[in-house]
């Protein structure tokens, strides 16, 4: 066990900066290019099969920060596109009270009409409880990637319901 950690503290040294550097390139962000190279040999000390030779493991270490920095990339992506569509949905115009009061029964009744069911649960989840996306991908089991197509196709029931009253 020792041993082990003596080896995979020489990894480090020997390839941190490479790792950095690779991480650093794709984020373009010091601070998140040091998070991801942290979690892979946090991930690396945690693994059970921790069995690197001198020969690979420069490729596999450069291999895991590529793949973790692609997964950061990733989630960037869809939490910009849903910034995006939570802020063309905002609507800075006075509306009276009475209408406004219509408005969210049509929203409710709309709310409960939602097809899949799914897409009622995520909706529930993440306006309701406040759940981020990954937190509402977790409770129902799903990728985040299909939350949040949940939530546009929810969306997009909403809109053509409240047009129809």
């Amino acid at each position: 066990m020792k041993n082990e950690n003596v080896k995979i503290e020489s990894l480090f040294r020997q390839h941190y900066r490479q790792m950095h550097r690779l991480a650093t390139l794709l984020l373009h962000d010091d601070a998140e290019s040091k998070d991801v190279v942290h979690d892979v040999f946090a991930q690396l000390m945690d693994s059970p099969d921790r069995r690197l030779d001198g020969d690979t493991a420069a490729a596999f270490l450069l291999t895991c920060v590529r793949n973790r920095c692609l997964n950061v990339i990733r989630s960037r992506k869809i939490h910009e596109r849903v910034q995006r569509l939570y802020l063309l949905n905002i609507d800075t115009t006075v509306i009276p009270a009475d209408f406004l009061k219509e408005e969210l029964k049509a929203l409710a009744e709309g709310i409960t009409l939602l097809s899949p069911p799914a897409c009622r649960q995520v909706v529930e989840m993440h306006f309701n409880e406040g759940l981020s996306f990954r937190e509402t991908a977790l409770k129902l089991g799903v990728s985040e990637t299909t939350v949040y197509k949940y939530l546009r196709s929810a969306l997009n029931q909403l809109r053509t319901h409240i047009k129809k009253d």
